[in-house]
């Protein structure tokens, strides 16, 4: 049985592998991320991916709301709501 996700993200990396590879990450996080899968921390591993992976689902949907609605204002309410 295939895995779907797996056959996307490794036509995401043939696609963009070598574009994404010379982009530099954050100062230590290199040496983060090697240090927790030399000790096994599955958890915090999956949750960086979660991270990256709502970042960029807002930043692709707030894109496309943009886009969408370019020739709409965006009307802001008179109170901040927590």
């Amino acid at each position: 049985m295939t895995n779907p996700y797996a056959e996307w993200f490794e036509q995401l990396r043939a696609e963009y592998g070598e574009q994404l590879g010379s982009m530099p990450l954050p100062d230590g996080l290199p040496e983060h991320l090697r240090l927790l899968i030399q000790t096994g921390d599955e958890a915090a591993i999956t949750f960086m991916i979660k991270l990256a992976w709502q970042f960029g689902a807002q930043v692709g949907y707030a894109a496309g709301a943009r886009q969408e609605n370019s020739n709409v204002s965006v009307l802001r309410p008179n109170t901040v709501q927590a």
